[in-house]
């Protein structure tokens, strides 16, 4: 049951690809540096469909850790979207027959700087989403290898990202919230304070989002209700 919310909530984030919140309004923009912070609730008339994109202007895109809950149903969404071609699902892992022969896959670790690099160049990525995370049983486990993994790599993500000018979108978590965040409702700006490895790796990456030079998107579920909420690290020109 939670697999599938995650599921729903994302596919409900995708629906509205291609959009992102401008001087009060919603409106379809390429990456800007990072001039400021207002988190905001996504307008229910929100709508992926309303952004067009003539063929020869379709987004490359790479998503990292495309094996996991999440990855292959956001690639095959976005293959409908833009073309088989243009979205390169990647992860560490041998994917399945149905996975491989799908669209493109390629080997990709987070740690490796240079691959990261050497991928994005070499495939025109224009559009990265971070997938790429240990979650809370494997990283309470091995703390050590979340922490590479879950910060380190965030770091390689957002540096590949400003270095080639990349759209970049970073999921947060209910996790990102403790026992003392407040419940019902949850704001966005709150005590969060999380046990976990995977909690305290995902406030990091909200705080970076908002302290980079290279603006993205953070996406977190509210304890409350259960609604997607941006965190744009985006501001008004």
């Amino acid at each position: 049951p939670i697999v599938f919310e995650k599921k729903m909530l994302f596919i409900r984030m995708l629906r509205r690809v291609g959009q992102s919140p401008a001087c009060g309004r919603w409106a379809p923009v390429l990456p800007v540096r990072f001039l400021g912070v207002s988190p905001r609730q996504i307008p229910a008339d929100a709508n992926f469909h309303s952004v067009s994109f003539p063929g020869t202007d379709h987004p490359r895109v790479l998503i990292t850790g495309g094996l996991g809950q999440l990855g292959v149903g956001l690639a095959n969404l976005l293959r409908k979207r833009f073309g088989k071609d243009n979205v390169v699902l990647s992860d560490i892992r041998k994917p399945p027959d149905h996975v491989f022969h799908s669209g493109p896959f390629i080997y990709s670790d987070i740690l490796d700087y240079k691959n990261l690099r050497e991928i994005v160049v070499n495939n025109r990525i224009t559009w990265l989403f971070h997938y790429s995370a240990l979650l809370s049983a494997i990283g309470e486990a091995n703390v050590s290898l979340a922490r590479a993994v879950n910060i380190t790599g965030l770091h390689n993500i957002l540096d590949v990202a400003a270095e080639h000018n990349l759209r970049l979108f970073v999921p947060s978590t209910i996790g990102a919230f403790g026992p003392t965040s407040p419940r019902n409702p949850t704001p966005d700006l709150c005590i969060q304070r999380p046990r976990t490895i995977y909690g305290v790796s995902k406030v990091h990456a909200e705080l970076m989002g908002e302290t980079t030079q290279s603006g993205f998107f953070m996406m977190r579920q509210s304890m409350a209700n259960s609604s997607a909420t941006w965190k744009p690290a985006q501001g008004c020109r």
